[in-house]
């Protein structure tokens, strides 16, 4: 065997060693790479830090949010949203949507009226006596949301409507704990 022989016998061997370190390299730029467009453009994960969507989600319930639906989606009342807070964008809300666009929201002692009609809310866990407000109504492409926890929510009663462009995504699983894992309904 010539040197030269010996010297690209030693370069392939030395090739065929880095082989693997350079496979786990490109695994990890290519698991990285879909990971950053899921959680950038697909999904996103939340926690919530408040009581106010209690029963709906607790206090350290974690999230996933579907970034698509604000996208493709159209937003029906009853979904549960996650959004920038219209007054601070630094913070993120998660509230149920309570009035659409062009509604006509008014609340009673005894309930919340879209329309004239007293809605449904088989999310609620006990009557709530309402403090009364409107009738009002919802400018163009923003929504009334409200938490479920509605004595300890902050929400559109308190600082208006929330713009449609705020939105982040819906918000549709509970992840952690697995105890509570399931839908958001």
């Amino acid at each position: 065997m010539t040197e030269i022989d010996k010297n690209v016998e030693k370069k392939e061997q030395q090739n065929k060693s880095f082989k693997p370190f350079l496979e786990l390299i490109q695994a990890l730029v290519i698991a990285l790479v879909i990971t950053f467009v899921i959680r950038t453009f697909i999904f996103q994960p939340f926690w919530v830090p408040t009581t106010s969507m209690v029963p709906t989600l607790k206090v350290n319930d974690r999230i996933l949010v579907n970034e698509l639906f604000t996208r493709y989606g159209e937003v029906q009342r009853g979904d549960v949203m996650v959004f920038h807070y219209p007054l601070d964008p630094n913070d993120i809300y998660v509230k149920r949507m309570i009035a659409l666009p062009g509604e006509s929201l008014e609340i009673k002692e005894d309930g919340i009226y879209i329309d004239g009609e007293q809605i449904e809310e088989p999310y609620l866990v006990h009557d709530y006596k309402y403090e009364p407000m409107g009738p009002v109504l919802v400018p163009e492409n923003s929504y009334f949301a409200m938490g479920d926890n509605r004595d300890h929510s902050a929400d559109s009663r308190i600082w208006g409507f929330v713009p449609e462009e705020n939105f982040i995504g819906k918000a549709f699983l509970i992840y952690w704990p697995f105890s509570e894992m399931g839908q958001i309904e």
